[in-house]
């Protein structure tokens, strides 16, 4: 029997961890997930494997965490990218893993990670009650400036011919990648937001939506 995936992340909160759930649900693969874990020993797993575990796995700085026998690795989109090509989530041809991953972190990095600075544009740990003006203007600034930026970029990725035809950031594949834009948008963007600058953007969202399952 082959060693069991292992999702190690605080309970209570989606994050980042959703994104690694998102992938396993779509393959159908079987997985244990600390989420099912009481806030304290949820807290106390995360703890525990940040230390590496042995095995010769280093440190860590912060969940998610991904254990799959003696491999203990982190980092979102490094754990989708070990992921991706044993779930056939990673593309068809030669190299669509590396055209996957950057589809990956372009959407990481433009509509979470500065989303979440956005909220906290002073200090990460300082409470948002004592920034929230900052707030209020990075956050102004980033809806009028970077968030049609980032939507016209992906709009111009779904109408590019090159990828070849099909629904999907690859054209006709159905990849990691898919998931996580979905991720993101859902959980950040209004539909009416999206259906103002980009009608393919939301098509593909909603595809996703109501086919949870990739297309054959």
């Amino acid at each position: 029997m082959s060693a069991p995936y292992e999702l190690i992340y605080y309970t209570g909160v989606p994050g980042r961890g959703e994104h690694v759930r998102l992938i396993l649900e779509e393959a159908g693969a079987p997985y244990q997930d600390t989420q099912f874990l009481s806030f304290d020993e949820a807290r106390q797993c995360v703890t525990t494997w940040l230390t590496g575990g042995g095995n010769g796995n280093p440190r860590y700085f912060a969940p998610p965490l991904f254990k799959h026998g003696d491999l203990v690795i982190s980092q979102t989109p490094n754990i989708l990218l070990y992921l991706g090509p044993k779930l056939g989530l990673a593309g068809s041809r030669e190299n669509d893993i590396y055209r996957v991953n950057a589809l990956t972190l372009t959407a990481l990095d433009g509509l979470s990670n500065e989303v979440h600075d956005s909220h906290h544009p002073i200090a990460v740990m300082l409470p948002y009650e004592d920034q929230k003006e900052e707030s209020r203007r990075r956050s102004k600034e980033w809806v009028q400036n970077r968030l049609p930026s980032h939507l016209t970029y992906w709009q111009k990725v779904l109408e590019n011919e090159e990828r070849g035809p099909g629904p999907w950031l690859l054209g006709s594949t159905f990849t990691y990648a898919d998931l996580v834009l979905f991720q993101v948008r859902f959980s950040i963007l209004s539909p009416i937001l999206f259906l103002r600058y980009l009608i393919s953007f939301s098509s593909l969202c909603s595809r996703i939506i109501a086919n949870p399952l990739s297309l054959d």
